[in-house]
């Protein structure tokens, strides 16, 4: 007798509000998007946002660390990490943050970047929720910067960690240049001035 075939779990409505405030504050902002917008993206009731979270601040919070992690997965699957030679890794990773630049603006942007440019003085939980996302991604790029200063006798102005976050402010500054203009090719320049940076940093011009 053959086995019924498994049910498949559907999201709960959790994941449903931090699926649609990644859709959603990516495209309106944080301040312009509303608990209503969350839920009629979601498809949830206004009962199930409050049962899940406090307030509109305590979905963000934890918006925030979703995005770290469905982000992080994305990364630590990506083909750079096959690379032998710590540099390609790095230079692998900025190559790949140009290739995922795809879509629409909000498709492509930022959440932690959209949300801290909003709220930094105002909700310090989201500030830090925020910091901890584009920080924590930054730190993961720090063992092929120093494994690659080792093996080339380079010295990194301010260290391995500083550069790892100069990517991101090279990232999140091209971003808020793109949504003022409308023009993704922005940053596409940028991370391409970022790359010629690094191989010059480390003598690979």
């Amino acid at each position: 007798m053959s086995k019924a075939p498994a049910k498949i779990k559907k999201p709960d409505a959790r994941i449903k509000l931090l699926d649609a405030a990644l859709r959603v504050i990516r495209m309106k902002g944080y301040t312009a998007t509303t608990v209503d917008d969350l839920c009629r993206e979601a498809g949830v009731t206004k009962g199930a946002f409050f049962h899940h979270f406090k307030s509109k601040d305590d979905l963000a919070v934890a918006a925030a660390d979703y995005w770290s992690e469905v982000t992080g997965g994305l990364f630590e699957q990506a083909p750079y990490h096959q690379h032998a030679d710590p540099l390609d890794r790095v230079l692998g990773y900025v190559d790949f943050r140009k290739e995922i630049l795809r879509g629409e603006v909000s498709e492509f942007t930022c959440l932690v970047g959209t949300m801290v440019q909003e709220v930094y003085d105002t909700s310090p939980a989201i500030r830090d929720a925020c910091n901890r996302s584009i920080t924590g991604h930054a730190a993961t790029l720090v063992a092929d910067i120093e494994a690659a200063a080792r093996q080339r006798g380079v010295d990194i102005p301010g260290g391995a960690a500083a550069l790892a976050l100069y990517t991101q402010v090279v990232l999140q500054g091209s971003f808020v240049l793109v949504k003022a203009s409308n023009d993704a090719s922005i940053a596409e320049n940028s991370i391409d001035h970022l790359k010629r940076y690094i191989e010059l940093l480390f003598s690979r011009a």
